[in-house]
């Protein structure tokens, strides 16, 4: 199972990225899919989750509101629309597959993508 991840980079604070999640070797119709975060020095840390029938997404409180996640069962990719972004909101990037559940916890999930830098500066 890859996971590959993609559209990260450089962004004033304010602008928006969307951040892609390809998945090969696996059902991903079956996958409950799962985007983290691990900013320099800090534990990684739930960012969305979308269920594996797209019917139920879950987000951190911290992104509510400015963030949404989404799938493409045809293309087997998750995504992760980022508006209204903040420094804060920088970080390494992860999407994850795990059970069909939009999972928060990390061990929810038994794959992992290779991560993307997201930056954003004031």
């Amino acid at each position: 199972v890859q996971l590959q991840a993609s559209g990260g980079g450089v962004v004033q604070a304010g602008g928006s990225l969307r951040l892609s999640c390809a998945v090969s070797g696996r059902t991903f119709s079956s996958s409950g899919m799962g985007w983290f975060r691990q900013a320099p020095g800090k534990d990684r840390e739930f960012v969305s989750a979308i269920s594996s029938s797209g019917g139920y997404s879950r987000y951190a409180d911290s992104v509510k509101g400015r963030f949404t996640i989404s799938r493409d069962d045809a293309k087997n990719t998750v995504y992760l629309q980022m508006n209204s972004l903040k420094p804060e909101d920088t970080a390494v990037y992860y999407c994850a597959a795990g059970r069909s559940a939009a999972a928060f916890r990390a061990y929810d999930y038994n794959y992992w993508g290779q991560g993307t830098q997201v930056t954003v500066s004031s």
